[in-house]
């Protein structure tokens, strides 16, 4: 098999109509969350668990065996050991990726040095590591079953030699003014892994440029939109569209698979958002009887970005007096918030609630 010569951007001949349908709907369902986004006063809090959950589901896809109980029990005791170190620090560093890509968007552009810094955050001390972070591949490869060898391969990236010149291509039609940003940001997506202009980590690299487009193009208040458990849940789907591109040249209906993964990724992000501030909200009328009880909303934030913890975490981070703290933790398990392992040692704390929202 050849390697695979990506189409020529903006495509030429796109046929708007098999998807136009989807396009107004999409846009209505991203527009209609990015409007409960911004009536959220700290979104950074209380989306952050839809956070660990994305960066758990994007890995999970690249064949990560980690799950979010196992990343949350690991941030929760570091010192405890694990045999899943290396798939949990990939999550931790998608997250790492995330937070520090999005700040530097308020100052430059999205451009592939950007990208180049995401994939060499998402790689550094995890699998991958050993590959070259934040440099374009110089060899080839191919995606097919292992030990099958390139004759067998169910798709050869392009040679690497042309690698630069494909995403300079690609860096100007993340600038191009497109008829609709989200079939620009399908088309981005697809593109950049037919590329797949690195020796590991693309598809992990693929996923969080998503919602940073949709940021940096002012769609989005904050970059909190996540399509991973969609693709997750109809995983052959979304790789037999993305196949249709290089084996068909059908853009048409991997289009169509977006806009529809958009659609009901919409809905289900909003019903998760809501089902979160909810218990936000009831919580905050449960704890202002806390121990000092101006510390309730510093509790209270903990909880939603730490729904597993040790006291050790509680202490660090609230920075609350060390005895105020064991009192405020006996007050929230008393209260039934709380959760805990039954240890006397090493005792962890679980918010139920929240993980039955994200889990």
């Amino acid at each position: 098999m050849k390697p695979f010569i990506p189409h020529t951007l903006p495509l030429e001949s796109l046929n708007w109509e098999i998807f136009l349908h989807l396009i107004g709907k999409a846009n209505a369902e991203v527009a209609r969350f990015d409007g409960f986004l911004q009536t959220l006063q700290n979104p950074g809090v209380l989306l952050s668990p839809l956070s660990t959950k994305e960066a758990v589901l994007s890995s999970t896809i690249e064949g990560t065996q980690a799950t979010l109980a196992e990343v949350l029990e690991f941030e929760a005791n570091p010192r405890k050991k694990t045999d899943k170190y290396d798939d949990i620090q990939e999550i931790i560093n998608y997250r790492k990726a995330m937070a520090n890509a999005t700040q530097k968007l308020t100052e430059l552009p999205l451009t592939f040095r950007l990208i180049k810094e995401i994939h060499e955050i998402l790689l550094s001390g995890a699998r991958g590591h050993s590959k070259d972070p934040g440099n374009f591949r110089t060899g080839p490869v191919h995606i097919g079953k292992p030990g099958l060898g390139i004759d067998n391969a169910t798709f050869v990236p392009p040679e690497p030699q042309s690698i630069a010149d494909h995403c300079s291509i690609l860096e100007k039609y993340i600038h191009f003014d497109e008829k609709d940003a989200l079939v620009q940001l399908a088309i981005i997506h697809a593109q950049f892994e037919i590329i797949h202009p690195f020796w590991d980590g693309n598809g992990r690299t693929g996923r969080i440029i998503m919602p940073l487009f949709l940021f940096y193009k002012k769609i989005l208040s904050s970059p909190t939109f996540y399509l991973s458990e969609y693709f997750e849940s109809h995983r052959d789907d979304y790789y037999e569209a993305l196949n249709g591109i290089s084996k068909r040249s059908d853009w048409e209906s991997w289009i169509t698979f977006f806009l529809q993964a958009v659609i009901e990724q919409s809905q289900s992000n909003i019903q998760k958002a809501k089902s979160i501030v909810a218990l936000y909200e009831q919580n905050k009328q449960q704890i202002v009887d806390i121990p000092s009880a101006k510390n309730s909303i510093k509790v209270l934030d903990f909880l939603f970005t730490y729904p597993m913890f040790d006291s050790r975490k509680f202490i660090s981070e609230t920075k609350i007096a060390k005895a105020i703290c064991f009192r405020t933790l006996s007050f929230l398990s008393a209260k039934k918030i709380l959760a805990d392992n039954g240890k006397t040692r090493n005792k962890t704390y679980f918010f139920s609630e929240l993980l039955k929202i994200i889990s």
